[in-house]
């Protein structure tokens, strides 16, 4: 590693290079993350599904960028992923794929935080990755946020903190720099970012009791990382600059406000919010002249040259000060080594028996169990009876999403239930005529994954408790706030992920082999209330 100042004798280019954070397309280092790497020097790379098989191939791969990095006189690389659990991971074969943010809220237990972010940082730390963008510490306070949602602990500032700070504790406990997003505060939003530049318009006393109560907690916590949102505060910034360009929120509150001295990276400058307003240049430019110290860029080579050179030609005109350059760079080699990434990552054959193992799998299967939440029991048709046939009405729809949500590809609740025993009919709700002969059913589970933006869904839910009356059992595999599109349903288990995990969980509390002890981590209406479940009884 670089010390005693010597990076002060470096080139403005590979000064710059530290500061930024690209991806690549591909399971194997490309010939563009080589270039990167040997004409720019740069400070981190970040893995996406594209760069992922499994765990033994991703181990591969974080080796051979280490190696390049080395050859090519650098310091060793930030390896960077989203694993956020639940809905949001990149890394799912052969790992120990934690509950997401709002199961884990579900458990009322900030323990469930720290013990899953503990492990999956031990898992990611053994397969080269040393920095997570994670926890996701927005407070989920506006039911129509497209982007957020799941990936939130709460609608409860006070809940997210908890949780928030205890999974920061969890990932730099095993070596792995937490990366708490998005300051200061996405939660509240009905525009994704990824496609347009969302505007808050609350007052300054209001961000503080409550989106920023979060983001002070981790910083207590000592959160190695914090990234931006690309949203825009006018409270914070008049101007109408998004938060990761402002030098008002980057600097004034999170640095000297809040007294954060630790890195700030960006969120992604490709993302439409800054990409169709700046682009990845100026954008560059203006969010290390805010306060910013890394910069994300995640996927197009041409755009990450641009950023690089940019920022060069800024220094040298004097728009950008190198002063700012060597500052954040202090910042990224303090971190690099205090996460002592010097040591070489160990041989696969020592740490393959160290990840997904079965004790790290059953505490992932205890806190998805405490999660699962009965909502609502006027119906009392739980648990199902095994031998009789149930219908179940499965969402067959894959939702495109930038956050790279998607539904189980490794079974559906049909599935688990045969598993355990159940005899099943299950049909997918876009097939011809779901719903045929209905009647005849005793037993009618609906699964919705997110009602509000999938009609079809919405409309087979309603249909179906209109059809079947009492005997329908309603399950949310991912938004529990479902429930307000087919409120006339009896019976409403919510689980907060469609992973092969939850809905094993769920499948066990239909059939009634677990007692559902989970609590609703944010409020759904008055009636069903932050805090709430419903008895069995």
């Amino acid at each position: 590693m670089v010390r005693n100042g010597e990076w002060r004798n470096w080139s403005l280019k590979e000064k710059i290079g530290q500061l930024f954070v690209f991806g690549f397309n591909g399971y194997e280092p490309t010939e563009q993350i080589k270039e990167l790497i040997n004409s720019y020097g740069i400070g981190g790379t970040i893995y996406f599904t594209r760069n992922v098989k499994d765990a033994k191939q991703v181990h591969s791969l974080s080796v051979e960028l280490q190696q390049l990095t080395k050859k090519a006189g650098r310091p060793p690389m930030f390896i960077a992923i989203d694993q956020e659990g639940g809905m949001v991971a990149r890394l799912v074969d052969g790992v120990t794929l934690m509950p997401g943010n709002m199961a884990l809220g579900a458990t009322g237990v900030s323990e469930s935080a720290q013990e899953t972010a503990r492990i999956c940082g031990e898992e990611l730390r053994s397969l080269g990755i040393t920095m997570n963008y994670a926890p996701c510490i927005d407070v989920n306070n506006n039911p129509d946020n497209p982007v957020i949602n799941v990936r939130s602990y709460s609608d409860r500032s006070d809940i997210v903190s908890d949780l928030g700070a205890a999974a920061v504790i969890g990932y730099q406990s095993a070596r792995v720099a937490a990366t708490v997003k998005h300051f200061p505060g996405h939660g509240d939003t009905s525009v994704d970012s990824h496609h347009a530049l969302p505007v808050l318009p609350h007052s300054r006393e209001r961000l503080d009791a409550i989106e920023l109560l979060p983001f002070r907690a981790a910083i207590e916590a000592g959160t190695d990382c914090i990234m931006t949102a690309h949203v825009c505060l006018p409270a914070l910034d008049p101007t109408g600059v998004p938060s990761t360009l402002s030098e008002p929120v980057l600097t004034g509150l999170l640095r000297k406000e809040l007294g954060y001295d630790g890195i700030i990276v960006t969120d992604c400058l490709e993302m439409s919010a800054i990409d169709e307003h700046y682009g990845p240049g100026q954008g560059s430019i203006q969010a290390l002249r805010a306060g910013a110290d890394m910069v994300l860029v995640s996927h197009r080579i041409d755009k990450q040259i641009a950023a690089l050179e940019a920022v060069a030609d800024a220094v040298e005109s004097g728009a950008l000060s190198e002063a700012r350059i060597d500052e954040a760079l202090g910042r990224v080699l303090r971190l690099k080594e205090k996460l002592q990434l010097e040591e070489e990552i160990a041989p696969w054959e020592q740490v393959q028996d160290e990840i997904g193992t079965a004790r790290n799998k059953a505490i992932a299967v205890k806190w998805s169990e405490a999660s699962v939440t009965l909502v609502k029991n006027e119906g009392k048709s739980l648990p199902l009876k095994r031998d009789v046939q149930t219908l179940v009405l499965w969402p067959d729809i894959v939702p495109v999403s930038v956050a790279d949500e998607m539904l189980s590809s490794d079974g559906t609740l049909g599935d688990f239930l045969t598993q355990y025993g159940a005899t099943v009919v299950e049909r997918k709700m876009n097939s011809e005529k779901p719903l045929e002969g209905i009647e005849g059913f005793q037993q009618v589970v609906v699964v919705t994954y997110d009602a509000s933006k999938h009609p079809l869904e919405r409309d087979i839910a309603r249909e179906a408790v209109k059809l079947a009356g009492d005997r329908v059992v309603a399950v949310s595999v991912r938004n529990p706030l479902d429930l307000l599109l087919y409120p006339d349903v009896k019976t409403y288990v919510a689980v907060y992920e469609c992973r092969p995990l939850a809905l094993s969980s769920a499948a066990k509390v239909l059939l009634g082999d677990l007692k559902p002890v989970g609590t609703l981590p944010l409020e759904i209406s008055p009636a069903y209330p932050f805090g709430w479940s419903a008895s069995l009884n």
